[in-house]
């Protein structure tokens, strides 16, 4: 089996060397220390509750356990879950699965595996009518639980009642519908629980889950110890917060199942009803007339259930009896005889709401518009989660039911286990050997046998008149069954002061010696109720309420037939049970609980032989092995063991498959432990099977590294051709798209010769990835050759002029809209007679006079400009640029010159966005230079962008960086002074000036 070596031990009790109890335990112990918490009796699956979570379960675990066969996985619930499915789908055939065990062995949480197991694998095409069926099958564990289970000193959620559901499955094998039946609710808890244990879980979530005004409307307050009902287990209870979530899970789940919200409203009503039933308490009045002690819970109980307060206190204090001439007497209760009613009444309450929500569920999931002969037979998977053999220091009438159970449970198992056996054996052609075994028939018959069984005994001491006491009904027990092998009492055997005189019985279970006490058993098997209560509450205005009470409808003066007592109904209700199962095609679960405490990891030896005992287990392995220990079809024993074998491996010659199981198994020299069915080989002993599983396991590593390396080598192998496909696919599309996109530039660029445009408004195609950097240089190497086309046709003496507006534009674009691109730059306006008609030859002269003494070779740049200084004085002044200096020039003396900087000095210059001539120089070392050019031809032509390509073309030239701003608010330096400069527009204004306001300066630009 996969996953699990010789150290966990045997996956299958079959497979023991010796069945003794020694070597049983042994295996069992070894697995559940290596958390192997499930193991086979062949297809009987043994589960020991671990009390904590494993990582066993869950969509990973389920998917690994779909469609597959019960022992090509480790033993597991889901396992057995699905070879229950698979039978079901694959036969049609009614399948059930059962499980048993004591309370506290994890039989409701097997139960919540397997649900959960069925609805993940169903409904692939997530139709919505079966996605209802397969959430209210789920929702219904919930609310059970709240309503059927309690916490015990065996088990904090232990199951109070038997329950059996029925899945009805389509044709395809979704859920369409569901039926539960429960069996033997243990309602005498309502009243009272041993020491350490609690009243049913839905009273205290009641209590600590309902909001303060819902409580209110119920009369009821939070401490259960206020209650008579649940003050025993008021300490035991879990923290409110705890509570509040399973009493919202609760209701959630009653809304998802489709209880309306008057249904639920009702559920609680009649819960509190009970628990202030329970607080009632009689006294005798100085008249001797009984009467409640405390009114006002009879008016709580009134109004919770709904009926008139004054029949309620009738009820509780008298009792109407009908004579035989139809007369109808009330009679008054005693005080005994009016506590005996209230409890009757509020187990039978109790009782009746549990039934109502099963009977409620059940409506909701019965299959809806079924036609047999449209949508073909539906089939059914049975689950039972059914209380286990009980055994307690007093047992009563409750235990007695259980284990009568448990006694026709296993009747059933070892019958239908031993028909199972047969049935095989003559299907495949194998002589079929008697098997000796334990037949509890005579136990059953004991307790179920017509007039002289337990139970008709005790029907006949309930019907009979005059007073029958329990000592009198063990009389009678004790002269019907003095002989009987099984049965024995302190009458019977004086000896035995383990038993009580007048009060003790014991039967030779199957499963080990109980004794029980008959205190009580009368009571319980006639479970009377007075007719008056019925009347009461199905004559309420509450219809849930009302519903439950059908036989309340009757007249006090109607004869009726004897109601059947509590012990015929359960034996009725297990015979019905035992026949429905016997229909099907079992599959067991055996819960085991692994030590008192509710300890994790740790198995009491003792307590678990007990439990090895009672359910049979050994019998079971002993009745599996009685002919052959295993048994496997040919196919799949050869899938395992062919590589042990020459002649099989890896694919065996032979005429068919049982053939090459003959020479496998000659080879090993076997042949004598085994026998040949038509489709299987019986193996009789488990030696047979470890030497073939030791001889596989020595092989298995030699070929998982031959395997692996063939498997690698051809991985590699495809993985080598694919990226060679790959590769070639690349490099051809590649080519494909060069040649593609070359073409495309051909066609595109075909006339970009053409003058005068050359291409300019030709788009380039994007390129594939592996052209992009070589595209990246053809428009480089285009724009280089379209600006040759360009400029090979410009005048040597217009270039300077072509290089400065480049420079200029590199500057300003963007950046200032306007910078004078499109008119000529004469650069030096100082000279020109046009421009500077008055005073031109005075500046030529002066002019000659700077070159013959600082020797530059060209002027770059001069115009009149309007300046300001540190001192705030605004004057006219002329500015020169040549290729060594920076001149500020004063026109009104002949151009004298006021200041020369160095040109390498000047490392940038500031202007405007707008279209003013406003321009602040920077010099390193020196104050920073504030100037607007003006006094042009035209009036306030735009020379700013002329004077920015002038000074950055030559720094080009230098090889030197120039930094050019360009911001409305200049800032600037003068004499280590941080001043700003701005633009201030004025229409009015006739020429440019400059003003000073608090230490900045502002140009006064001329806007009209």
């Amino acid at each position: 089996m996969e996953d699990e070596g010789p150290e966990c031990g045997k996956a299958d009790f079959v497979l023991l060397d010796e069945v003794t109890m020694e070597h049983f335990m042994e295996n069992l112990k070894l697995r559940f220390e290596k958390g192997r918490i499930y193991t086979y009796i062949g297809e009987v699956l043994v589960s020991v509750n671990p009390y904590q979570a494993l990582p066993l379960y869950g969509p990973a675990a389920i998917a690994r356990y779909q469609g597959r066969e019960l022992y090509e996985r480790p033993p597991h619930l889901y396992a057995v879950a699905n070879a229950a499915y698979r039978a079901m789908k694959r036969r049609a055939r009614d399948t059930c699965i059962v499980i048993s065990g004591e309370s506290g062995a994890g039989k409701t949480e097997a139960s919540k595996h397997i649900m959960q197991y069925i609805a993940a694998v169903t409904n692939p095409s997530q139709r919505a009518e079966v996605e209802r069926v397969k959430d209210v099958l789920l929702k219904s564990t919930c609310v059970l639980e709240a309503f059927g289970n309690a916490r015990t000193n065996r088990n904090h959620n232990s199951s109070r009642f038997g329950k059996y559901m029925d899945i009805n499955f389509d044709f395809k094998g979704d859920p369409v519908g569901g039926h539960i039946h429960s069996y033997l609710l243990e309602k005498s808890r309502v009243l009272k629980q041993h020491v350490g244990e609690r009243n049913f879980h839905a009273f205290y979530q009641v209590l600590r889950g309902c909001e303060d005004t819902e409580l209110q409307k119920l009369h009821l307050q939070r401490n259960p110890a206020l209650y008579s009902f649940t003050r025993q287990g008021a300490g035991l209870s879990a923290s409110e917060s705890e509570e509040r979530s399973h009493y919202q899970a609760v209701m959630e789940a009653m809304q998802v199942i489709g209880f309306s919200a008057e249904e639920t409203a009702s559920v609680r009503r009649i819960l509190a009803a009970i628990l202030h039933l329970g607080n009632i308490e009689f006294v005798e009045t100085e008249e001797g007339q009984l009467a409640v002690a405390e009114e006002e819970l009879v008016d709580h109980v009134a109004e919770l259930t709904a009926t008139p307060r004054e029949q309620v206190l009738r009820c509780l204090l008298a009792r109407t009896v009908a004579s035989g001439g139809r007369e109808v007497i009330e009679k008054g209760h005693t005080a005994a005889e009016a506590s005996y009613a209230r409890d009757a009444c509020a187990k039978a309450v109790y009782q009746r709401l549990f039934e109502w929500v099963v009977n409620r569920i059940n409506s909701v999931m019965e299959p809806r518009g079924r036609d047999a002969r449209r949508d073909g037979k539906d089939t059914v998977i049975g689950v039972l989660d059914i209380y286990g053999f009980e055994v307690f220091p007093v047992n009563s009438f409750e235990q007695f039911c259980i284990n009568y159970c448990n006694e026709k449970l296993q009747q059933l198992f070892i019958q239908l286990i031993l028909k199972q056996e047969q049935e095989e054996y003559e299907r495949e052609g194998i002589a079929w050997q008697s098997v000796d075994f334990f037949n509890n028939a005579i136990i059953v018959d004991l307790v179920e046998q017509p007039h002289r069984g337990i139970l008709a005994v005790l029907d006949e001491a309930c019907c009979s008149a005059g007073t029958i006491t329990d000592r009198i009904f063990l009389q009678s027990l004790d002269t019907h069954h003095r002989h009987h092998p099984h049965y024995t009492s302190r009458q019977l055997c004086p000896t035995d002061k383990t038993m009580e005189f007048g009060r003790d019985f014991r039967i030779k279970h199957y499963a080990g010696d109980v004794t029980y006490s008959v205190l009580g058993f009368i009571d319980k098997n006639r479970d009377a109720l007075f007719q008056d209560f019925k009347r009461l509450l199905y004559n309420s205005s509450d219809p849930a309420l009302r519903a439950m009470w059908p036989e309340g409808q009757q007249d006090i003066t109607e004869v009726t037939k004897r109601p059947l007592t509590a012990g015929t109904l359960f034996k009725n209700s297990m015979v019905a049970l035992v026949d429905n199962l016997a229909s099907k095609e079992p599959f067991y679960v055996r819960c085991l609980k692994p030590n008192q405490d509710k300890a994790a990891a740790r198995l009491d030896e003792a307590h678990c032989r007990h439990q090895v005992a009672y359910l049979g287990l050994l019998e079971n392995v002993r009745v599996r092995r009685a002919g052959f220990a295993s048994r496997q079809p040919y196919p799949r024993f050869l899938l395992r063991y062919k590589m042990t074998c020459e002649y099989t491996w890896p694919n065996h010659l032979l005429g068919s498959d049982r053939e090459a199981v003959a020479a496998l198994l000659e080879q090993h020299g076997l042949q004598g432990d085994v026998a040949f069915g038509r489709s299987k080989l019986f193996i009789r002993s488990p030696r047979t099977l470890v030497a073939l599983e030791q001889s596989r396991a020595r092989l298995v590593p030699i070929i998982v590294l031959l395997l692996q390396k063939a498997w690698r080598g051809t991985l590699a192998r495809w993985r080598c051709r694919r990226l060679r496909a790959a590769y070639t696919v690349m490099r051809c599309y590649r080519r494909h798209k060069v040649r593609a996109h070359l073409a495309e530039l051909l066609l595109r660029f075909q006339d970009a010769r053409r003058p005068p445009l050359f291409g300019r408004d030709l788009e380039w195609p994007p390129p594939p990835a592996a052209l992009q950097s070589f595209q990246a240089a053809c428009r480089a190497l285009f724009c280089r050759w379209r600006a040759r086309q360009l400029v090979k046709n410009i005048p040597p003496s217009d270039m300077a002029q072509i290089k400065a507006k480049v420079a200029a534009m590199g500057a300003l674009q963007e950046l200032r809209p306007d910078w004078g691109c499109r008119r000529a730059w004469l650069r030096d306006y100082l000279s020109s007679a046009a421009d500077n008609p008055a005073a031109s030859g005075l500046f030529a002269q002066r002019l000659k006079a700077l070159r013959d003494k600082d020797g530059f070779g060209a002027v770059l740049f001069s115009c009149h400009v309007r300046k300001v200084n540190r001192f705030n004085k605004r004057r006219d002044r002329a500015l020169l640029l040549t290729d060594r200096h920076l001149y500020k020039l004063e026109p009104a003396r002949q151009y004298r010159v006021m200041r020369a900087v160095p040109l390498d000095l000047v490392t940038g210059l500031s202007v405007t966005s707008g279209r003013d001539q406003l321009v602040v120089l920077h010099a390193k070392g020196q104050d920073d230079l504030v100037v607007c050019l003006h006094r042009s031809r035209p009036p306030l032509d735009n020379r700013v962008g002329e004077l920015v390509g002038v000074l950055a073309a030559h720094c080009q030239g230098e090889g030197r960086p120039l930094e050019v701003r360009v911001s409305d608010c200049i800032p600037l330096s003068q004499r280590g002074s941080r001043r700003l400069v701005s633009v201030e527009p004025r229409p009015e204004q006739p020429e440019p000036d400059f003003r000073c306001s608090r230490g900045a300066y502002a140009l006064l630009w001329p806007s009209g």
